[in-house]
């Protein structure tokens, strides 16, 4: 009976072990919707008047966050600056093309003139040879041989002498030389900053200048290399407005009058002007002339004495003289050859063109500078007389001393006897 007992409330107590483990008493149920505080809107500002103690609330939403002293940036401006850089990609550009245009036309120069002289050289020798080699065959193979190679000459000769390779070179080294002019004028636009529309459109002037005065093509727009006249380069604008606009104001940050500009200054610079036409251009004019002169005689010379020599060449065993023709005049022709193109007549009548352009820029910049009325809207004076000193290879003191002299030879009336530059 006892064991029985203890029987049933041991599976009693077990049973209940089995009951909490099983039966997990419910939790209270949640409350699915939290009633969150609502987070205070107030401003910074508002919050600090009212820790503060202020009474007075400061509006936040008409506080200007930026400074009163700011200013936007000038959109023309930076669309000036936006083209600028553009056309400084341009120039850039030109710079190494004109540049290695300029290496492959000095290299047909040499090129030609070797292979031309070769050639002829070569056919006056078997001219030569088939004047004593006797008859038959032989003799046929070396007039045919000689005659044709100075017929290659006379045809390689005629197409030289139109584009004078030599001419064409330099070309592509002055245009080389104003386009990193012009590359570096852009680069002090940008440098000083505030470019302006009118900036942008000199500047496209004067690119557009210089792709007129030396043209790149050969057929259809090459310059032509026997004028009937000589004529100076002209690689500016012809609308120019030479005269710049002083943005740096010096002359008032110096405290001087007048711009830096003095009535002694102008009579000055308009004696430099008088010296430079008297002497300098007229003198480049007159050996430009000269020399398309010489040029045009070698032109026509060479191709007409290999031309002959190819006549004579054919008729060499029928006489004596035919042989004595056809190797003088293909050794005449071989050295007019050497002349023109070894001593490059095409590239110095070139300079004189360059250099007769660079005098009449200085007298039209000078000319333009002095017919300004308003001396604000001048160069500043000593910057001006400064760059033309320099452009004509002499002193400040040096300058002024040409123009007194050319004052008072023009009042003896008597012609001076000293160019305005010492550089060429």
């Amino acid at each position: 009976m006892a064991f029985s007992t203890l029987r049933l409330s041991s599976s009693s107590s077990c049973s209940r072990k089995i009951n909490a483990v099983i039966h997990v008493p419910k939790l209270p149920k949640v409350i699915p919707y939290f009633s969150i505080p609502k987070i205070p809107t107030t401003k910074p500002v508002e919050e600090l008047n009212l820790r503060e103690g202020f009474k007075r609330i400061v509006p936040v939403e008409k506080t200007s966050t930026a400074p009163t002293h700011y200013k936007s940036p000038n959109s023309d401006a930076i669309a000036a600056t936006t083209q600028l850089y553009a056309i400084l990609e341009a120039v850039a550009d030109r710079v190494e093309m004109h540049a290695n245009i300029g290496k492959q036309r000095e290299n047909w120069n040499t090129l030609l003139l070797n292979s031309v002289n070769m050639i002829t050289l070569t056919a006056a020798t078997m001219a030569g040879a088939a004047a004593i080699g006797g008859a038959g065959m032989p003799l046929l193979a070396l007039k045919l041989s000689s005659t044709l190679l100075y017929s290659a000459a006379t045809g390689m000769l005629l197409v030289m002498n139109k584009i004078q390779p030599s001419q064409l070179a330099e070309e592509q080294r002055n245009a080389t030389r104003l386009f990193k002019q012009i590359q570096t004028q852009i680069q002090t636009m940008l440098a000083i900053g505030n470019p302006t529309e009118e900036d942008v459109k000199e500047v496209m002037k004067k690119v557009l200048a210089v792709d007129k005065a030396y043209p790149l093509p050969l057929l259809g727009a090459m310059l032509d290399k026997f004028p009937a006249k000589f004529e100076p380069s002209v690689w500016w604008p012809s609308n120019q407005q030479l005269q710049k606009k002083n943005k740096s104001c010096e002359g008032k940050q110096r405290g001087q009058k007048n711009n830096g500009w003095s009535e002694e200054m102008e009579v000055e610079m308009r004696e430099i002007i008088e010296v430079v036409k008297r002497k300098d251009i007229e003198d480049y004019v007159r050996l430009g002339n000269l020399v398309l002169k010489i040029n045009k005689i070698l032109a026509i010379a060479g191709p007409l004495l290999t031309g002959i020599a190819a006549v004579g060449s054919a008729f060499v065993g029928n006489g004596s003289w035919a042989a004595v023709v056809a190797v003088a005049a293909g050794a005449l022709g071989s050295a007019v050859n050497a002349f023109e193109h070894g001593g490059q007549v095409g590239m110095v009548f070139e300079m004189y063109r360059n250099c007769a352009g660079f005098f009449c820029l200085l007298q039209e910049s000078i000319e333009a500078t002095l017919e300004e009325r308003d001396l604000e809207k001048r160069e500043n004076g000593e910057l001006f007389e400064m760059n033309v000193a320099l452009k004509l290879g002499r002193s400040l003191s040096n300058l002024r001393q040409l123009a007194r002299k050319s004052a008072s030879s023009r009042m003896d009336g008597t012609a001076i006897d000293e160019f305005a530059s010492k550089l060429f």
